[in-house]
């Protein structure tokens, strides 16, 4: 075969291959397109992240909790340095809202992230970025926050909301029975809207992990699931059996569960 007919076929080939690669390919696979909730319990001051979403391995990317300090949610165009560095500026004094704002001051990409924090007095703030895909959104409440993007629409996070704060007022729940009746409620309204894949739970609270030598209370990640929130609330139920102890010492709460109020 010459030459000429060689090289034109070997550029056709690359010509094919760029045509049907994605555009934008190249950096849009870092987009955590997610919803997420944070919260705080006043009663025991456990603190807490929920998230699902279209990504394998979420758990290792959106939440970030220390106990007696605050929790973060880092997604969209995950900038996991709001994690480590919003706990630290959480720590040294700064409420939700100053946290928030440091964060997204100094960063440069601010337009295409997304961010939930509440601390430790459970003050919360959220920020999503304009250039978030659409649906992207947030909601601020006391002691909790929910956001998401490239979500089914506003519904989801409103139905987080609404869930979040219905089953806070129910007998026998504690934080993470909360954290993951909103993620339930969110997918139920449509979720994220390109399908599910992965979620976690993370739960803080002081000397409350294994053996008292750490925060970690609850840490439980469904990498890869076709139905990653029931999977999610059924691991949390395990917990409950192989931890029964630490679960029985949850602080009994009043109908109020307002931090305003302690």
């Amino acid at each position: 075969m010459p030459r000429f007919f060689i090289v034109a076929i070997v550029v056709l080939c690359v010509t094919a291959c760029v045509s049907v690669a994605p555009v934008g390919e190249s950096h849009d696979h870092n987009i955590v397109a997610t919803f997420s909730i944070v919260g705080f319990d006043p009663g025991s001051g456990d603190l807490g992240v929920a998230v699902q979403s279209k990504f394998f391995g979420v758990g290792s990317v959106v939440p970030w909790a220390q106990a007696g300090v605050g929790a973060v949610a880092t997604q969209a165009f995950a900038n996991v340095a709001y994690g480590p560095e919003g706990l630290e500026l959480l720590a040294g004094g700064g409420t939700a809202k100053e946290v928030v704002d440091t964060l997204t001051s100094r960063d440069s990409r601010l337009a295409r992230r997304q961010v939930g924090i509440v601390d430790a007095a459970g003050r919360s703030a959220s920020f999503t970025g304009e250039e978030c895909y659409a649906w992207a959104g947030h909601i601020e409440g006391q002691n909790y926050c929910v956001q998401g993007n490239i979500l089914a629409g506003e519904e989801v996070v409103k139905n987080m909301a609404e869930a979040f704060e219905s089953a806070r007022q129910k007998e026998n729940t504690e934080l993470a029975d909360w954290l993951v009746a909103a993620l339930t409620a969110g997918q139920e309204a449509g979720g994220d809207k390109r399908g599910k894949q992965s979620s976690a739970l993370v739960v803080v609270r002081k000397n409350g992990g294994f053996g008292g030598a750490n925060d970690r209370y609850i840490d439980i990640r469904v990498e890869d699931h076709p139905a990653p929130i029931e999977e999610l609330a059924r691991l949390l139920e395990m917990h409950k059996k192989f931890f029964a102890q630490a679960h029985r010492t949850i602080p009994k709460r009043e109908k109020n569960l307002d931090a305003d109020d302690e």
